[in-house]
């Protein structure tokens, strides 16, 4: 079920868009603010585990556009977010072994959004981002999947590192992009598995890291030395179609 992206201001609109049941997935709020009806958002982005950014005036001004914000701007997800049994369902569905995509603190939409589309090409049963320090489902990852939001659901987690000792524990295998890893041919992909993309900068965390089976690499032959995450993201999962189809 989509939704359009919202940038909510002011606190009614905050307050009622959480009892409504929608996710919100960034909520600033002016620093030093307490009264009552903070309080009350702050209790509701409590139970939905919102991030929650205190920040100054000037910073909900640029936000907001300078509307009349009262000191409260969220940003409600585009679309809704799956389940995780929602991927396995999706895998078992098709009679295939899970195949998930989990991004790693991935901040660019454009990133996050092609990723979700190579997903959907790829066959991917579903993608995994965390909720904190990551890009979430707003309007401009929607455009960049092209439509593979439709049909590629999304979960978010907690916890990356957490939710992969979980995943484990229901068959699954992790493989980790990294340049220090072994070549991706020399590696055995198949099977149920989790291909994992890291942070822009700075890659796969390093608790993550250590949760995953495999650290895979791509060969460079140029004279730079790392992909773009979503290119990376691309030639990884088709590495895994390879070998699945044989």
């Amino acid at each position: 079920m989509a939704y359009e992206e919202l940038t909510l201001m002011g606190r009614n609109a905050v307050i009622e868009a959480f009892r409504a049941g929608r996710t919100i997935d960034k909520l600033f709020i002016l620093d030093g603010s307490q009264d009552g009806p903070i309080k009350t958002i702050l209790r509701e982005a409590k139970k939905q585990d919102t991030l929650v950014r205190f920040v100054s005036r000037e910073k909900l001004d640029s936000l907001s556009d300078h509307g009349k914000h009262q000191g409260v701007v969220a940003y409600a997800a585009a679309f809704t977010y799956a389940e995780i049994d929602d991927l396995f369902a999706k895998a078992e569905e098709k009679g295939e072994d899970p195949f998930f995509i989990l991004c790693d603190e991935i901040e660019d939409p454009h990133n996050l959004g092609a990723i979700i589309r190579t997903a959907n090409l790829a066959g991917a049963h579903g993608v995994i981002i965390p909720k904190r320090r990551a890009a979430g489902l707003t309007g401009t990852v929607a455009k960049v999947s092209a439509g593979a939001l439709n049909y590629t659901p999304v979960a978010r987690v907690t916890n990356m590192a957490r939710t992969i000792e979980q995943l484990k524990d229901r068959g699954m295998w992790f493989a980790c992009a990294d340049m220090d890893g072994q070549i991706m041919y020399k590696q055995n992909l198949t099977g149920p598995i989790g291909l994992v993309i890291g942070n822009e900068g700075s890659g796969v965390s390093r608790l993550v890291r250590e949760k995953c089976d495999y650290i895979v690499s791509i060969p460079m032959k140029g004279d730079i030395d790392s992909l773009n995450a979503s290119v990376a993201a691309g030639v990884l999962a088709y590495e895994i179609v390879r070998q699945r189809m044989n």
